[in-house]
């Protein structure tokens, strides 16, 4: 090529309609509400009982920040219940009032209920519910210290305490029973390295007069009692506040309660280890203190002997409009629907405001590549800009919805997810398996039936092509893993070893959950590598367990947090698995495959990444995920029913062109998100452009020496290509999905110098651009006129037309090129636009 002589630029950003004005506004900054005291009742059970109480306001129902000014927190009868600071200790039974007051004054602003019991009760500590919470809350049994799989010091604890029992015979057994010393606690190692008395490579964990040693003292000098099968049960977790409406600058403490089947709630929050998910907006310290550090909404995990609570906080932007006028704006905002309601509400509690809708060269170019992964055609472009409908935009939908090309670019998502690659499966078992997805894409069958028909499958993989799932998993664990992860976006594979760290699930569980593929068989392996068509018989064996390593026996086959199965019961248990994880009671099922669908077409997730939908991984807008899935579940697992709701609402028509209000944030939808096209659909729709179509090359099971070019015809396009081994540079190059494990982070969006040197001076757009019969020269052949050109191209890359500056500029320059350079500067216009950021990115 050339010198590239072009410059293109998107179109000027659109500005919102209201007047900004200095004033900000924050009801947070106002003591104008109601002031509470949380909980407003609670029990402090036996003497060692202790529970803190919270102070806030609530404005306009929202939890805020703590009353201004000095309050006096007090006992109404300190002989039943006395107070320090926030924090109620039993002194004797009865009941009592808290209350609180600013200091000074006789006003009583707020009054919680308290009632004690047991309070002459001898003291009592349990292993399992207060001496192992110690051990996690400082770190003793944490990965990086006696959690770690070797240990520290000689002391091998179980991850985070999930192996209770074996954790007691490690402390009060092993090391000749140093550890605990019954007669004399204070000469314990558990206490006297962790407190200072005897050197301690993990440091001062706690000191002689705090909680932790008076527990484990206590608990030593009791006899250091095994946990018992009577023990207390934790049953619920429940945090104070759940929402919380705050301002940069603000803190908030929480507090956590624990729920156990003996009817007793505590007061855990000094045992909680606690976590921010969103740091960009709130920062949270080891005793649950919250600061807000931004805008937005994020979450807070607390987490207490593997269970996990989630506390919200709600930060707003500052308004850069006076707040009533930003208030009349949103109640004149377009809604159509329960996706613009839920957004709405939350863009107007976040004083976000939502950028105008979208120019219809804009739509009709991003439903396009959004919903079939292809570019318009210039006629079809046309034809939408000179429809003047008003619902011209529906109907639009309607018809892509049933478009061939739907179905292509569909398949070709669901491969992704399933692991269609030629790399783990001989080629007829890829093609297979890529039909079988591809006629139930056609057919629309429901998600629900969908994954039914690939959890249960039995037959030959060439006959049945769901049956390579368990092709590509060939043992119950790595079936079970990749189950979980596309069907319900979960990754639970470090139960496998231990109860999961930083979630629910526990090592029983994972191997409970993997039982239930336990008795799936194959047999046949389809010929050698060289020769072989890939045809095996999957089918299912009337007996046979998964040993679980701990206890060396089976565990009995059961859906996570389901129901066990009789274990000598000969049925297929992978039925009762379908019918389990695709109820719509299963509270990961809609919500994941909502996800998926949700960030296809708003570029990000309502949970990111889009396949991690861990307790401890929030979405952004937890009410609008709950109803985007209800819908889903109400229309029968419809995927095109969803489909249809998210491009007719509002919310997805919006221009992606930010405002000044809405220009810093990224996970509201206040705007559509630009976003890079994944690799194949940009390939595509460079040959499209420039009518140069692609050559690929399937690369062979291994094994084989040579490549099948054969196997994809010239005019295959990168979205309807079976699977993941072809040979492609560019594709490599722009991150498509490798198809090696199940997750979503096998594809790349992230941005290259490699990318950037391919698209400047790289063999596909140079060659595609050269091409002797491709769209250029056609249009040379067919002596079309430089502008005739250049509109052609503007309409079918960009769906629009040229803007005033870009014609007189380019025409200018075409016409005073020589005749006999005409086609390489022809060349020269086409490379400034595909190589653009407006063709490059939806928007």
């Amino acid at each position: 090529m050339t010198s590239r002589w072009l410059r293109f630029v998107l179109p000027c950003p659109l500005f919102f309609c209201l007047v900004i004005v200095s004033t900000q506004v924050n009801a947070a900054d106002h003591d104008d509400g109601k002031t509470v005291i949380l909980p407003e009742s609670f029990e402090l059970v036996g003497p060692a009982a202790r529970h803190s109480v919270l102070v806030q306001t609530i404005v306009d129902g929202q939890i805020r920040k703590r009353p201004q000014g000095k309050l006096v927190v007090a006992s109404s009868a300190p002989k039943v219940v006395r107070m320090e600071g926030n924090t109620a200790f039993p002194v004797a039974d009865g009941t009592a009032e808290i209350t609180v007051r600013r200091q000074g004054e006789t006003k009583l602003l707020a009054s919680a209920s308290v009632s004690v019991r047991d309070s002459e009760r001898r003291v009592v500590w349990s292993f399992r519910n207060d001496v192992q919470p110690l051990l996690a809350k400082n770190g003793c049994n944490s990965g990086a210290c006696h959690g770690a799989l070797a240990g520290k010091g000689g002391l091998k604890l179980s991850l985070r305490g999930y192996d209770t029992n074996r954790d007691h015979f490690v402390i009060t057994r092993q090391a000749r029973g140093r550890r605990v010393e019954l007669a004399d606690p204070g000469r314990s190692l558990i206490l006297a390295k962790p407190s200072g008395a005897i050197a301690h490579k993990g440091g001062l964990r706690f000191d002689i007069d705090s909680r932790e040693y008076q527990v484990l003292s206590g608990w030593i000098a009791d006899g250091a009692q095994p946990p018992s099968e009577n023990d207390a049960v934790l049953t619920s977790l429940k945090i104070t506040p759940p929402l919380t409406v705050l301002a940069k600058g603000d803190s908030q403490n929480l507090l956590v309660q624990a729920v156990y089947s003996n009817g007793e709630t505590r007061d855990v929050t000094d045992c909680c280890k606690f976590t921010s998910t969103n740091e960009s907006v709130a920062n949270v310290d080891t005793n649950g203190r919250v600061e807000i550090i931004g805008s937005g909404e994020g979450a807070v995990t607390a987490w207490f002997d593997s269970q996990i609570v989630i506390a919200r906080v709600t930060s707003p932007y500052p308004l850069q409009v006076d707040e009533k006028i930003f208030a009349r704006a949103f109640d004149n905002i377009p809604q159509r629907g329960f996706i613009d309601e839920e957004i709405n509400k939350q863009l107007r509690r976040l004083n976000l405001p939502p950028s105008p809708k979208s120019t219809d060269d804009d739509f009709v170019r991003r439903v396009y590549l959004d919903c079939l992964g292809a570019l318009p055609t210039a006629a079809e472009t046309r034809s939408f800009l000179d429809d003047k409908s008003p619902d011209k935009r529906d109907r639009l939908i309607d018809s892509l919805l049933a478009r061939p090309e739907f179905v292509d670019y569909w398949t070709y998502k669901w491969s992704d997810v399933l692991m269609v690659n030629g790399n783990l499966l001989r080629p007829d078992a890829v093609k297979s398996y890529y039909k079988w997805i591809r006629s139930h894409v056609d057919r629309n069958t429901p998600w629900d039936k969908f994954v039914t028909e690939i959890l249960t499958a039995q037959g030959g993989t060439l006959k049945n092509g769901a049956t390579n799932f368990y092709s590509l998993n060939q043992d119950a664990e790595g079936m079970m893993e990749n189950a979980c992860q596309a069907f319900l976006g979960l990754s639970i594979g470090c139960a496998k070893c231990h109860n999961h760290p930083l979630e629910k699930w526990t090592n029983n569980q994972y191997y409970g959950m993997a039982n239930m593929f336990a008795r799936v068989r194959a047999k046949g392996w389809g010929g050698d590598a060289r020769s072989g068509n890939g045809d095996r018989t999957v089918y299912v064996a009337a007996r046979g367990d998964l040993i679980q390593p701990l206890t060396g026996k089976p565990q009995p086959p059961t859906p996570l947090d389901g129901a066990p199965l009789e274990q000598d019961d000969p049925g297929d248990r992978r039925i009762h698995l379908a019918k389990w994880m695709t109820s719509p009671e299963n509270p990961y099922f809609a919500r994941s495959i909502t996800n998926r669908v949700w960030q296809n077409f708003f570029s990000v997730g309502l949970v990111e990444p889009v396949d991690d939908m861990r307790d401890s991984n929030p979405a952004s807008n937890e009410q609008l995920l709950n109803a985007a899935a209800d819908f889903l579940v109400e229309h029968k697992f419809d995927l095109k029913m969803l489909m249809r709701e998210i491009m007719r609402s509002e919310s997805y028509q919006r221009s992606s062109e930010p405002l000044p209000g809405n220009r810093g944030e990224h996970r509201f939808y206040s705007r559509y998100y630009p976003k890079r096209l994944m690799a194949e659909v940009l390939l595509d729709a460079i040959s499209q452009v420039s009518s140069s179509p692609s050559k690929f090359d399937q690369i062979l099971f291994p094994g084989h020496d040579r490549r099948k070019t054969d196997f994809y015809p010239i005019g295959t396009k990168a979205i309807q290509l079976y699977d993941s081994a072809v040979d492609s540079y560019f594709l490599k190059t722009f991150g498509r999905n490798q198809r090696r494990i199940t997750c979503e982070c096998e594809r790349s969006d992230e941005p290259t110098l490699v990318q950037v040197l391919h698209l400047s001076n790289g063999l596909t757009l140079n060659e595609k651009l050269k091409a002797a019969e491709n769209r250029i020269g056609k249009q040379i052949k067919d002596r079309k006129s430089d502008e005739q050109i250049m509109d052609e191209l503007f309409v079918i890359a960009l769906s629009r037309h040229p803007n005033k500056r870009e014609r007189t500029e380019l025409l200018k320059a075409l016409a005073d090129t020589p005749e006999d350079e005409r086609r390489v500067a022809l060349e020269d216009m086409y490379w400034g636009v595909l190589s653009s950021r407006e063709f490059i990115f939806n928007h």
